[in-house]
This record gives structure tokens, sequence and C-alpha cells, in this order.
């Protein structure tokens, strides 16, 4: 296996720290290269530094930069340069590492995507807003075939079915949802749903606006948009199946009826393991299934009543890049304003539904974006429309 150098952005958040856990097992395949992070964890940033004595590390947030100089100091990284601001991000997802693993949350992960395709690394993408609000700018952005290996656990699982066949044998995608801690509630027992009880989620240990999504299933939404851009496969052809036992992580069906899976328990070192070392496997990442006990896997049809969200996002995924834009930005503020008690959990997606028809007119014209500068403007407007509206509540 050839040793490769690694940039890691999110280096504090779940997909980063998993990231390095899987680096730490293989220092003979690895060098870390540099860590970006927002700045909210300085301490564990500087504990990362000095443990895989890490040359160069950012933070997004300029008042961060003392408090992590002061940090690093502290853990005796007195060799690693600190510098701060969202340019500095992209510098370092451009530095030319061997791979990038983008484990920021939102849309703020597209620039530091495209810098680390444009400067020919390998991007392991875990942040799938990048995909969702600006696909064809990150696709644009590739220097070569097959760049980007995808991290999330249902994109890893159809990559890697997808093996088993070639694209003009692909029938349907199969993203499975664990349904959250809500599977089976009706929207009338979701009326008084509090942030505490979303972010209990049953399965998955994630960042929580990620949480939330998953609650919603917005995220099982924004997951279809990637893997319908990521694949290059019409919305028709992707379906949702909930799966509470997150085993089977996703399935690709092909045109003779065979349907080849993925399944592990769940465990994101896995995805995040392939999207460092592919197209080779690493040993000692995680367990896999035990077959000496009993189990049993259901799959269960999505309720689109009680979670409008995927088909809120495949309308969207029809209409254009701009609408899915939209649908991400409006979502991510009222994610937000409920994490914050000023929105109750059903007008999350009900918000996110009337900004879309608020600006439908408006996302009529050109369906794509010219620059990452046109998609911020359009971001800007709709999560200003998404604050006028919980204001309103």
């Amino acid at each position: 296996m050839q040793h490769q150098t690694v940039v890691i952005l999110g280096s504090t958040g779940s997909i980063g720290t998993q990231g390095l856990d899987v680096i730490g097992r293989h220092p003979e395949r690895f060098t870390v290269a540099g860590l970006a992070a927002g700045g909210s964890n300085v301490d564990l940033l500087a504990q990362q530094a000095a443990r895989f004595h890490v040359p160069e590390v950012v933070v997004a947030n300029p008042d961060a930069l003392e408090p992590l100089r002061e940090a690093l100091a502290a853990h005796g990284a007195t060799g690693t340069q600190a510098r701060a601001g969202r340019d500095e991000v992209n510098a370092i997802a451009g530095l030319g590492a061997s791979v990038v693993l983008n484990g920021i949350t939102g849309s703020i992960g597209l620039e530091p995507s495209i810098a680390a395709l444009q400067a020919g690394s390998q991007l392991a993408l875990a942040n799938k807003e990048s995909v969702v609000a600006g696909g064809h700018l990150l696709f644009s952005a590739q220097t070569r075939d097959q760049q980007i290996n995808p991290v999330d656990s249902e994109h890893s699982a159809i990559w890697q079915s997808l093996r088993a066949g070639t694209h003009s044998e692909v029938s349907r995608l199969i993203v499975t949802a664990s349904g959250g801690p809500f599977r089976g509630w009706t929207r009338e027992q979701m009326q008084d749903i509090t942030p505490e009880q979303a972010l209990n989620h049953p399965t998955w240990h994630m960042g929580p606006v990620v949480t939330i999504n998953s609650s919603t299933l917005m995220n099982k939404g924004l997951e279809v948009i990637e893997a319908s851009r990521l694949f290059n496969i019409e919305p028709d052809r992707i379906e949702v199946t909930v799966h509470p036992q997150s085993i089977v992580h996703s399935m690709v069906e092909f045109c003779d009826g065979a349907t080849i899976s993925q399944a592990s328990p769940p465990d994101m070192r896995l995805p995040i393991a392939l999207g460092l070392s592919a197209p080779e496997r690493l040993n000692d990442v995680a367990q896999g299934c035990d077959w000496t006990q009993a189990a049993e896997w259901t799959f269960e049809p999505l309720d689109d009543e009680a979670f409008p969200a995927v088909e809120l996002a495949r309308h969207c995924l029809r209409s254009s890049e701009k609408h899915t834009a939209v649908l991400n930005a409006a979502n991510e503020q009222a994610v937000h304003a409920f994490l914050d008690h000023r929105l109750p959990y059903l007008a999350i997606v009900d918000t996110v539904s009337e900004v879309l028809n608020e600006m439908d007119g408006e996302l009529r014209g050109d369906p794509q974006f010219a620059s990452v500068a046109d998609m911020v403007d359009l971001e800007q407007e709709a999560r200003a429309r998404a604050d006028a509206l919980i204001a309103q509540r």
C-alpha cells in the first residue's frame, strides 16, 4: 500500500475524530499534513496536532487563533503553525495532500471541497452539502475521474455495491434509513417533541444538526439528492426503505433482479477508512457482523405523511440545483431555531416548504450557479426568508 498524506477538515467533529482514530491505527500508511476545525474546541485540536505531529492547523473563527496557539504550546506542539479564517481553511484543503477528508457540516464545506479537487487531491467526502448545494460546481472542479470517495455510510455502501456491475446495469438504488427516534410516530404524536428527544438518536452518534436532520428524515432527503448526483441516477430510480437495525447501509438493484448490499454493524470508521484508502481496504477498522448469533433485519416503507422531508427533497432534486440549495439553507436555519427552542419540531420541515414556495418563481430561470458566490447569495436570501417565517411563528 502506498503511503498517503491526509488533510482533515472538521477534525474535532465526529467524522474528524473517527478519521484520526483510523489513521492512528495505520501510522505506516498515513501522515497527517494538516487539520482544520471551526474553533469551538481548540484544546482537542491542539491535542490532535501534538499526537500526530501535524505541521499546520487552521481554525475558521479568527477569535480562536490565540487560544489555539496557547493550547498548542500547552500540549507541546511547538512546531505546529496555526492560522485562522475561511480563506486559510480553503488553503489547507488545497495543500495538495494525497487525500482530503471533508467532515465539515453545512454548505460552507463546498469551497474547501473544490480547493481539494483543484489541487489534485482525492476527496473523501462526508460533507453532503457540497453536493446538495453546489453539485455541478463541485463536479466541474474535478481534475480526473473517480476523484470523490463518498464517506456517508449510505453512499459508501452504494459505491461498494456498484462494483458488482456496470452503470448501465443498475435498475435502482435503495437508500436505507434507521427511521430515527420517532419511527412509527404520527404527526399528531410529534406536536410537542423537544430538542432533547430529537437529539437521542437510537443508532448513530453525530453532531446536533445531522442528528436533528436524521430525526425529521431531512438527512435522508439530502442523501437522495446526493446519491442521484454522485452516481448519475434519476430521482425516480432511488428509493428509501426504513431499516431500524442500521446493518444494511444501502443497496443496488441490477437489471436482472439481483440486489447487492453492504452490511456491517453501525460504525462510521468503516466508510471513513475506505474513503481514505480506496480502492484498497485497510485491516483493523471495525467489527464485522457476528454470524454466530441470531439476528433479525427488518425493512419498512417510509411514512411520507409523517415524514414529508424526503418527498420535498425529491421535488427539489427534480426542479433544479438552486432548489436544492434553498432546501438545505432554509433547513439549517430551521434546525438551529428548533435547537434554540424558537421553533416547534413539526415546523422545521414546514418552514422549509414555505420558503421553497415563496422562492419558487425566482428559482425557475437558470437552474445552475455560475459561481460559489452566486450560491452563497441565494443561500443568504433563503436563510433570511426562513428567519422571517420563524419570527412570525
